[in-house]
């Protein structure tokens, strides 16, 4: 499970055959390894091993399957394991381990690939890695779900927020899915703290929490309990890919996530290692990640030039304002806002749903009530005070799926949104709803 299958074998040599692989081999040398730690599935690893063991056959890349919690406590033992290359999908991962001083200079041409997409750093501006293929926020969709229950397919966040989605949209839990707080802060720094948190509020209250299982999202759109789920574009490709009934769609307001590549300080074979970050920025293999098989968004920007028609473009859409969530500025806060969720929205959740249910009934008899919408999308927790050094330091080494508990703020935060449901609930039944 840890390394390449050896009977793997005759796929790849069926792939190196590939025009990519054909077009950039030279003759053949005798193989020395190149380990490459990542969390990629396998149908994105065999073609570009294949392709890569063509171009250079001088070098047989040595695969080790790790998701990004379990790698970062791998490539922190005694001589990093002899791993040379860190490829992976976990900014967090490249940059801690950049301050630990466990990465050397990439030391190969980078011309053309840029550092930053919008405002999110997707780069290292001193070189220690970069930006390989970028993973976009946004929804998947069942069009046939969506058209029974007469809801146009989402263009942005807000239209979440529609009452005929209720129990219809498939939620990843925040505190327990490692890409949901960055999902739930792009909302946060789009639509501003308060709107945002009001908007989180209300959708929750639409939902079906999707616990750890990323792919479970697409599969609750896929086989239509949901028509619509909150995800990244990657983990939906590979349904669409085998046939699943659903589309990708990218919001007006969205995020992304770089997958990124990093050769280890002690990397045995340091230019293999180059060599690997070199084939994997080239244009051809830039390309390739339009594969159908594979679907993910090139970080070099003369290849979408090559995609198919149709194919979404990060790099245009930020120039029209897409994507500039700014990701240095949530990442302090990310593990914050996830707790926040947790103790205000998730677990009381089948609370928040009856009472956004109890409010869109009554909205629906008597017109919209701004004022019981505001305290029940209300946030206990100011921006400025999500922002203060001391309160994000509470919860800097607390990831996903942590247990928060115990936190006192938690505690309180928990606390002063249960007594706003009460006080909430008691009117909705006075109103006779």
């Amino acid at each position: 499970m840890d390394t390449l299958p050896s009977n793997r074998r005759l796929f790849l040599q069926a792939l190196a055959a590939s025009p990519l692989a054909l077009a950039m081999g030279p003759a053949w040398a005798a193989p020395r390894p190149v380990t490459v730690v990542t969390s990629y599935p396998d149908a994105v690893i065999a073609r570009f091993e294949a392709a890569f063991e063509a171009a250079y056959p001088e070098y047989r890349l040595n695969v080790i399957w790790r998701m990004p919690h379990d790698a970062l406590p791998y490539l922190r033992q005694p001589g990093q394991n002899n791993v040379d290359v860190y490829w992976s999908a976990s900014p967090r991962n490249f940059n801690s381990l950049k301050a630990e001083g466990a990465w050397q200079p990439l030391g190969i041409p980078l011309d053309g690939l840029p550092t930053v997409l919008g405002k999110t750093p997707i780069g290292d501006p001193e070189g220690y890695f970069t930006a390989t293929e970028l993973a976009g926020y946004g929804f998947a969709v069942n069009p046939a779900r969506l058209g029974a229950l007469q809801v146009a397919p989402p263009a942005d966040w807000q239209a979440l927020a529609d009452p005929r989605l209720a129990g219809a949209i498939a939620l990843p839990i925040p505190a327990r899915v490692g890409f949901a707080p960055v999902m739930v802060d792009i909302v946060l720094q789009a639509y501003g703290w308060e709107r945002g948190w009001a908007l989180w509020s209300e959708i929750a209250g639409l939902s079906r929490l999707v616990d750890r299982g990323a792919t479970f999202v697409g599969d609750e759109v896929a086989q239509g309990r949901c028509a619509v789920g909150l995800s990244i574009d990657f983990f939906v490709a590979s349904a669409i890919a085998n046939g699943a009934p659903i589309d990708f769609r990218y919001p007006g307001h969205g995020g992304i996530n770089p997958g990124q590549i990093a050769i280890t300080r002690s990397a045995p074979n340091p230019e293999g290692a180059r060599a690997f970050a070199r084939f994997i920025l080239s244009r051809p293999a830039q390309a390739l990640l339009c594969h159908p098989d594979i679907r993910k968004l090139p970080a070099r920007p003369e290849a979408y030039a090559l995609a198919p028609a149709g194919y979404h473009d990060p790099f245009a859409a930020a120039a029209g304002g897409a994507y500039d969530y700014d990701g240095e500025r949530g990442r302090g806060r990310l593990a914050l806002v996830a707790h926040l969720f947790e103790a205000c929205l998730i677990q009381p959740h089948a609370e928040v749903t009856e009472l956004w249910a109890r409010l869109h009934k009554l909205e629906a008899r008597s017109g919209r009530r701004d004022d019981l919408r505001r305290r029940l999308g209300a946030v206990p927790c100011n921006e400025a005070e999500a922002d203060r050094g001391e309160l994000r330091a509470l919860f800097k080494d607390r990831v996903e799926g942590d247990d928060f508990q115990s936190l006192p703020q938690v505690q309180t935060w928990r606390e002063q949104a249960a007594q706003v449901r009460r006080a909430l609930a008691a009117e909705l039944q006075e109103a006779g709803v």
